[in-house]
C-alpha cells in the first residue's frame, strides 16, 4: 500500500499501561493473540496468527499521570503536514512529530474536543505483515464518544477525507453517526452521555464469540461495562476494562454472516472436487454420444456439418478406388485387343490374302455338304 492510499486508514493500535506483563496475560486469554518481541527496547508485539495485531508498552514517564489506555494510529502520507493542518483546525499536539528507526514517522494529537489519537506514516515495507482486516483477532471497528459529534466529524473529515454514512436514531442514546472511508463504514461517532468521561476513541477486536470473550475477561480480572448485547445489523458486542483500566471492546459477526461464510468455505472444496471428477468422467471421445442424448437441438447441425465436411474426402477416396478397380478390369481386354491388332498388323497384306482364300475354301465345303444331304 502506498503512502497516498494510507490516508485516513486505521493502521495501528497500541496499549500504554502500568503493568505490561499482566496486560499481556489478560489479553491473551480474551482475544486470539500471542506476544512476540518487537526487537525494540520495552516494546512488545501482539500477533494475530502471522500478522501483527497491536503493540504494548509501559506508560512513558511524561505521561505517567494518564491512566492506561489504547491509542489509535491513523495513516497519513505526511505527518508534519497533518500536524500543521490539525492545529489550524483546533487540534492540539501532545507529542511532536518524530521518527521510529526502520518503522516510520508519527505524532500524537488531540481533536478539538479532547480525544487523543496518533498520526503515522510508515516506512515502505514496515506494514507488510499488518492484518488485512476483518478476520478474528483484527481490529474491525472504531468508535468516538465526544461532546460535539458534528464538530468532531468535520475535523476528521478535513484531515483524513472521511465522510458521513448512515445516521441511526438510538432513542435516549441519541444519534449514532456512521463514518465512511473509501465508501466503506469504518466506525461511528456519538455524543457521550457521561460528561465525567473525557472524549475518547474505543476500538473493537473481532472475536468468534462475544459472550465467551466477556466471560474470559471477567475471569481474568477485567470489568464488563456493557454487554454482551446485540446491536443493529446482528453483531454482538461487549465493552470492558482490562485489570489496569484500559478500555476496549470485542465484536462478534452476525450469525447469518458467519453461517454464510462457513457454508461458502465448506462448499468451495466440494464443488472443486466434483468439478475434477466430472472432467475425468466425461472424456472427449464420448462427447458426441452426450450431445446426441441431451444437447440442445441447435447443437446437432454443428455436428452434422462437421460430418459433412469429412464426407467428401471419403467419397473421393472411394471413387478413386472404384475407378482404379474398373480400370484394372478393362486393362486385360484392351491388352488382348491390342495383341490381336498387333498380330494382324504383323501378318501384313499377304497374311490377310491367305486367310481370305482359306475362308472361301471352307465355305465351298459347307455348301457341298448341304447339297448331298438334300439328295
Amino acid at each position: 500500500m502506498s503512502n497516498a492510499e494510507i490516508r485516513g486508514r486505521f493502521v495501528w493500535h497500541e496499549l500504554m499501561t502500568t503493568d505490561t506483563d499482566a496486560a499481556s496475560d489478560f489479553y491473551s486469554h480474551v482475544v486470539p493473540w500471542k506476544t512476540q518481541d518487537s526487537g525494540m527496547p520495552s516494546y512488545t508485539l501482539w500477533m494475530s496468527g502471522k500478522y501483527r495485531a497491536a503493540g504494548l508498552m509501559a506508560l512513558p514517564e511524561e505521561g505517567a499521570s494518564a491512566p492506561p489506555h489504547w491509542i489509535i494510529y491513523i495513516g497519513t502520507p505526511d505527518v508534519d503536514a497533518t500536524v500543521e493542518a490539525a492545529e489550524k483546525l483546533g487540534g492540539k499536539v501532545l507529542k511532536g512529530a518524530s521518527d521510529i528507526p526502520n518503522v516510520g514517522r508519527f505524532a500524537v494529537l488531540s481533536d478539538p474536543q479532547g480525544a487523543a489519537f496518533a498520526v503515522f506514516t510508515p516506512m515502505p515495507a514496515s506494514g507488510d505483515d499488518v492484518p488485512p482486516g476483518g478476520d478474528v483477532g483484527d481490529f474491525t471497528w472504531h468508535e468516538l464518544a465526544t461532546t460535539d459529534p458534528e464538530a468532531a466529524l468535520d475535523f476528521y473529515s478535513e484531515l483524513f477525507g472521511w465522510s458521513k454514512g448512515a445516521a441511526h436514531d438510538m432513542g435516549e442514546m441519541g444519534i449514532y453517526q456512521l463514518v465512511s472511508h473509501d465508501a466503506k463504514d469504518v466506525g461511528g461517532v456519538f455524543k457521550a452521555r457521561d460528561n465525567s468521561t473525557p472524549p475518547s476513541w474505543l476500538s473493537y477486536v473481532r472475536v468468534a464469540d462475544a459472550a465467551k470473550a466477556a466471560g474470559a475477561a471477567k475471569s481474568a480480572g477485567g470489568r464488563i461495562l456493557n454487554g454482551p448485547m446485540e446491536v443493529p445489523g446482528g453483531s454482538w458486542i461487549a465493552q470492558m476494562l482490562d485489570p489496569q483500566g484500559g478500555s476496549f471492546a470485542v465484536v462478534e459477526a452476525p450469525k447469518v454472516a458467519r453461517a454464510g461464510a462457513q457454508k461458502s468455505a465448506a462448499e468451495k472444496p466440494a464443488r472443486s472436487s466434483a468439478g475434477k471428477k466430472a472432467v475425468k468422467k466425461a472424456p472427449a471421445k464420448k462427447a458426441p454420444a452426450t450431445v446426441a442424448k441431451g444437447a440442445p437441438a441447435k447443437a446437432a447441425p454443428a455436428k452434422k456439418s462437421a460430418a459433412a465436411k469429412k464426407a467428401p474426402p471419403a467419397r473421393k477416396g472411394a471413387a478413386k478406388k472404384g475407378a482404379a478397380k474398373k480400370a484394372a478390369g478393362k486393362k486385360p481386354a484392351m491388352k488382348r485387343a491390342a495383341a490381336k491388332k498387333s498380330t494382324t498388323a504383323k501378318r501384313g497384306p499377304a497374311a490377310k490374302k491367305g486367310a481370305a482364300v482359306k475362308a472361301k475354301g471352307k465355305a465351298k465345303s459347307k455348301a457341298k455338304s448341304k447339297a448331298k444331304s438334300k439328295k
